[in-house]
């Protein structure tokens, strides 16, 4: 059976953060950490929006994924959470993988120097390691792709974040990963429209899981595959869900997105 685009990635990773180890000293980690001033908590802010009945975009910042290629040229990280903070966006995603998505951990740090609002590290987390150093560079929240890692090492994941106060997104694609999710209770969890082993995408997906998670005490994501605000707004009129995480729809249309309009 070929090897999917997800098995890949993640193989690549796990090679990658392990040459990673030997080169760090986690002490190190330690008072960076330590000396950062730039931290802000990631769900509280999702869960005022909720509280006060407002939507939140958490605005993706990224550029290339293996679905699109390289979807900005003249790739500037800064410059585009600008415009996401202009726009009022809740949140930001940066993603840090550096060779499916030519992306670099130092962009969170870059972007924290200038803008406050709370930054998901959007990577494949596939070991402990990695939270203290995506914290280290001021990330605020960090990703767990239920799809991508085992269960013990889910858990090993969410527990080390909890640690280090950051908050958590898991993220899901199958009812039968939305299940595994519930016990995470701390965690936001998001629902992946994108198959990441096919890369194909389908709206429905957050529809098909949503019931499942309904009970679930932290505030629920609709990911990927959003084109514009009616589809937006359909996803919020038919199921409880507030927060959507958006990345290559307002990319493709930086200058004049009409998604935004739904947060004014």
């Amino acid at each position: 059976m070929a090897e999917n685009i997800l098995e890949k990635i993640i193989k690549r990773k796990t090679i990658n953060i392990e040459k990673l180890k030997k080169t760090l000293d986690q002490n190190n980690l330690r008072d960076l950490i330590e000396k950062n001033r730039s931290f802000v908590d990631f769900k509280n802010k999702i869960n005022q929006n909720i509280k006060n009945n407002k939507i939140s975009i958490i605005a993706e910042i990224k550029k290339a994924s293996p679905s699109a290629g390289v979807i900005i040229e003249d790739y500037n990280p800064l410059e585009i959470a600008n415009i996401y903070d202009k726009n009022n966006a809740s949140c930001l995603s940066v993603l840090t993988e550096e060779e499916f998505f030519l992306g670099k951990l130092d962009h969170i740090r870059q972007i924290k120097q200038k803008i406050k609002l709370p930054i998901l590290c959007k990577d494949f987390f596939v070991d402990k390691f990695q939270i203290p150093l995506a914290k280290s560079y001021g990330a605020d929240a960090i990703l767990i792709i239920l799809a991508g890692v085992k269960e013990n090492l889910a858990d090993e994941l969410y527990n080390e974040a909890l640690k280090h106060k950051m908050s958590i997104i898991v993220e899901v694609h199958t009812v039968e990963e939305a299940k595994k999710a519930l016990k995470y209770e701390d965690a936001l969890i998001g629902i992946n429209n994108r198959n990441l082993k096919t890369l194909e995408t389908n709206i429905n997906t957050t529809y098909d899981i949503h019931d499942v998670l309904i009970n679930h005490k932290g505030p629920l994501i609709s990911e990927s595959g959003i084109k514009n605000k009616e589809e937006l707004l359909e996803l919020k009129s038919k199921t409880s869900i507030k927060t959507f995480l958006i990345g290559e729809s307002l990319l493709k249309n930086l200058k004049n997105n009409s998604i935004f309009s739904v947060l004014y």
